[in-house]
């Protein structure tokens, strides 16, 4: 009854593991500070254009037109059709 961690061949593989489960911690680590570091960011930049926002002059009334613009006919087909004629378009 042998231990597969004393031939060669099981401690290259103990070691393997170990290499893995050691690489996967660090690369969960590196995830969480690139989370941690994204709120943060986030957080600033919200208060930033909140403090913006809240500094910001109001926006200036639009001055409303003293009559409104009235509004074109669109133009008839025919109307448009004879002055094609007329312009030489339509030979």
């Amino acid at each position: 009854m042998t231990d597969k961690t004393r031939t060669p061949h099981g401690q290259k593989q103990f070691e393997k593991k170990r290499e893995a489960d050691s690489a996967m911690s660090q690369y969960d680590a590196e995830g969480r500070a690139v989370r941690a570091n994204m709120e943060k960011l986030r957080a600033l930049r919200l208060a930033k254009e909140a403090a913006e926002a809240a500094s910001a002059p109001p926006p200036k009334a639009k001055k409303a037109a003293a009559k409104p613009a009235k509004k074109e006919a669109p133009a008839k087909l025919s109307d448009w059709l004879a002055n094609q004629q007329k312009g030489g378009f339509r030979t």
